[in-house]
């Protein structure tokens, strides 16, 4: 990785275009998720982890989108 890439990963990127209707649209879908999640699955370790992952992805794909567009 070189050193452009390394300060690509920790500036701030402002939204442009319609990246913050599709942040929200990624965001709607976790929730729904999680939900889902919520309901469908006991209390539990592993349902702990499952809502971090969950959380997770959406933070993986916002960086994406903020990061290389």
């Amino acid at each position: 990785m070189n050193m452009d890439e390394v300060e690509n990963r920790f500036k701030y990127h402002s939204p442009k275009g319609n990246q913050s209707e599709r942040y929200e649209e990624l965001r709607s879908f976790a929730l729904t998720m999680a939900q889902l999640i919520d309901s469908h699955c006991p209390d539990s370790r592993e349902k702990s982890i499952a809502f971090t992952k969950l959380d997770e992805v959406i933070m993986f794909a916002n960086a994406a989108i903020a990061r290389n567009e």
